[in-house]
């Protein structure tokens, strides 16, 4: 719901569907929203457990997925949420054949790959997937650091979602300027840049130790994304896609870099410069998605 509204005071389309197992919370969430159509501008909400209500979207999010439960391996969730996409995807398609999808549920990196799997699809729409774990943040405690406003502070982490993503320091910039040429130590132990990188990776376990989820941030991004897309925008994102080939990396993994984003999805690659450091970090996190995606079952 985070994200339907985010979406709504967006003003991004004429008609919004919404889609769950659980039908009578979702008709109360609909009817709510319904009746602040008002102070909208978004003519038509429906919602339904039927796929039929999705019938040719343009753009499709995907929420859906299992939480992961205590002493829960990383494999067994994948495995249960690849399971639900085997029923979503299909039926997703169903209705909207040329839709764009763009997948929030978690672990990202790893469900990316069921937007490969032939035996689900009729055809291949373009996929991406939008990296959910506040790939944003970085500028935020650069900018807080630094005194300027976070957009003005440029930076990127790349790679895995989580504890093993790779912050690109040889990259950030405050409007152009590099920090390393500021700040020789950017990054090291000795200047606790990597205090920063810690922030990113840690804040949203606070958020759920405090409320018990995520919401706000991660939707106002994905309504940010549905934005760019709908409106062809083409920013540069940092997006979670294929990296085959990148950095020698030879399976089909998915991981986060930047990509220009718009109506069609992802049109370029960006190909970051890497120190050997944050390059061998890179694969690192690369080979862990590719352990786990080995074992999945399709």
């Amino acid at each position: 719901m985070a994200c339907v509204i985010s979406i709504l005071m967006k003003d991004l389309a004429d008609e919004v569907a919404l889609i769950d197992v659980m039908e009578d919370k979702l008709k109360g969430e609909m009817m709510d929203l319904q009746h602040g159509s008002l102070f909208l501008r978004t003519s038509k909400i429906v919602s339904g457990k039927d796929y039929n209500v999705t019938a040719n979207s343009k753009l499709v999010i995907i929420m859906a997925g299992a939480h992961q439960q205590e002493r829960e391996s990383c494999l067994n969730l994948v495995q249960h949420n690849v399971n639900i996409f085997k029923f979503i995807i299909p039926n997703v398609l169903k209705y909207s054949p040329n839709c764009k999808l763009l997948i929030v549920s978690n672990p990202v990196d790893n469900l990316d790959l069921c937007g490969l799997k032939d035996k689900w699809l009729s055809q291949k729409p373009c996929y991406w997937k939008w990296l959910q774990s506040g790939f944003n943040q970085i500028p935020l405690p650069d900018g807080e650091r630094l005194g300027v406003h976070p957009l003005s502070s440029h930076g990127c982490v790349a790679g895995e979602h989580g504890d093993s993503s790779v912050p690109v320091w040889s990259g950030v910039n405050v409007a152009g300027v590099s920090l390393k040429t500021l700040h020789q130590d950017l990054g090291t132990v000795k200047e606790q840049w990597k205090e920063v990188h810690k922030q990113v990776v840690e804040s949203s376990y606070e958020v759920i130790k405090l409320k018990g989820y995520t919401s706000w941030a991660i939707e106002l991004s994905v309504a940010d994304s549905a934005e760019i897309i709908m409106k062809n925008l083409r920013w540069v994102y940092p997006i979670s896609t294929m990296i085959m080939g990148l950095c020698g990396i030879k399976g089909d993994v998915f991981l986060n870099v930047p990509c220009i984003l718009g109506q069609n999805g992802i049109s370029d690659v960006l190909k970051v410069t890497l120190t050997p450091e944050e390059e061998a970090s890179f694969k690192k996190g690369a080979d862990t998605l590719w352990r786990i995606q080995k074992e999945l079952q399709f």
